[in-house]
């Protein structure tokens, strides 16, 4: 038998009938499906046999606290039984195979499944997934029956990987950013021996629920374990989850968008840090005014039939924004007058093209005291004797700095020169790869 334990980690116990007790084995990732890896067991006291039946709840205070549900059960073939390895035959709903147990070091064991696959097409999980990025787009398609439209969110693109009860953040760069938003981690919690890999939006709501790409700043950018667990007690981010690229052993990017959103919303994740948010077929406009209502920074179109392609900019999702804003290259900075002498002033920006980064104008408005000085450390660990820019802007003492920091910019419009006008810093980009910002 094998029991789901939400205690103060999710692990599962393994437990075998023998000799009038029930031997146990605590094992964190679960009981492997696969030949490799093997997953650590931890071996514990034996239990009665009523623990056989048992289901619910064990309050608070009592050893294993927390809520337990019967996962798997059936009947087992015993080959070895030993004190330091075990050979079994398991004929359960969910595990059916052979497996060893053995002993590494006092009660660290380790449990290996010896029988092929269950399912053969089962594949191991994946590590290297990349999120899929839009096209960006002045208007709306015009066949609207084969698309669907959901909101852009001013927020932080992460990929969530759920496998052994434990979930992982990873950003667009390929960065894991799982320490800096704890108040997440009960979604694996919820999915439990789900493997599933999601797409999804970290963002900061205001007090009126609309998304704060300022106020996730310091969120994107914390270090500390102890400030990220005090951040989120203080204004915890949500995540919208708007795609899966994996789920229980098998890809699901070769699919049609239709089908892969039927599988996300099978999963039914809507919690206190998570939603999924609605996706609509074929009204991209009623989608576009909600947006505008809403204050919301655009609207996202996926075709209907569009597989999902990891790392790459397709024309199949396409980005509408309602906001002048995007990234850009940070080029180098021009020193501050008057209380700001001796610091930085404004940022020199650009966006690449054709291979060449192309000054873009500077940025001063909305840098305040703590950005500043934040971005004062990073630019200084940059610094480059030689302009980045294709064509170098006529400027007095300017600081070159190596393109390789990534801002958000919000502005007015262009001018005709391709120069922004009214330009307004909003955060730093570390989770983009400057390779990537292009003029939108």
């Amino acid at each position: 038998m094998v029991q789901e334990h939400h205690a103060r980690r999710l692990h599962w116990d393994l437990r075998l009938e023998h000799d009038g007790v029930l031997w146990s084995w605590a094992v964190p990732k679960g009981i492997p499906l696969l030949n490799r890896p093997n997953h650590l067991a931890v071996r514990t006291e034996d239990h009665p046999l009523e623990y056989l039946e048992f289901h619910g709840d064990i309050p608070r205070g009592q050893y294993g606290a927390g809520t337990m549900r019967i996962w798997d059960s059936g009947t087992y073939e015993p080959e070895k039984l030993l004190d330091d390895e075990v050979i079994v035959t398991f004929h359960g709903e969910r595990v059916d195979g052979k497996y060893v147990l053995f002993r590494t070091k006092g009660d660290q064991w380790m449990i290996h499944r010896m029988s092929p696959p269950a399912d053969p097409t089962r594949a191991p999980f994946p590590r290297d997934l990349r999120p899929m990025l839009a096209t960006a787009a002045k208007t709306l398609p015009r066949d609207g029956a084969d698309w669907a439209f959901e909101m852009k969110w001013d927020g932080m693109r992460v990929l969530l990987a759920v496998e052994g009860g434990t979930l992982t953040l990873t950003s667009r760069r390929g960065n894991d950013v799982t320490g800096r938003f704890p108040e997440l981690r009960p979604l694996a919690d919820r999915l439990a021996a789900v493997e599933v890999v999601l797409d999804g939006e970290v963002v900061a709501l205001d007090d009126a629920g609309r998304p704060s790409f300022e106020q996730l700043q310091p969120r994107m950018h914390v270090g500390s374990p102890a400030v990220a667990r005090r951040l989120a007690g203080e204004r915890p981010v949500v995540c919208m989850l708007f795609d899966i690229l994996w789920l229980d052993g098998h890809s699901t990017c070769e699919l049609p968008y239709t089908e892969r959103r039927q599988l996300l919303e099978r999963l039914e994740l809507s919690g206190p840090t998570w939603q999924t948010p609605p996706s609509t077929v074929g009204d991209g406009s009623a989608v576009k005014r909600a947006a505008e209502e809403l204050g919301m920074e655009g609207v996202v179109a996926k075709r209907l039939d569009s597989t999902y392609q990891p790392g790459r900019r397709s024309d199949s999702w396409r980005k509408v924004k309602l906001v002048a804003d995007q990234e850009f290259v940070v080029g180098g900075w021009l020193p501050g007058a008057g209380r700001l002498e001796g610091r930085l002033g404004s940022l020199l920006v650009g966006y690449h093209d054709g291979g060449a980064l192309r000054y873009a104008g500077r940025v001063g408005s909305g840098i305040d005291e703590r950005a500043r000085t934040d971005l004062e450390a990073r630019v200084a660990s940059l610094a480059r004797t030689s302009s980045p820019f294709a064509t170098t802007p006529k400027l007095t003492t300017p600081h070159w700095v190596e393109p390789e920091l990534v801002v958000r910019v919000a502005f007015q419009n262009w001018t005709n020169a391709a120069i922004l006008r009214a330009p307004r810093y909003r955060g730093v980009r570390d989770d983009k790869e400057p390779a990537d910002v292009v003029r939108e």
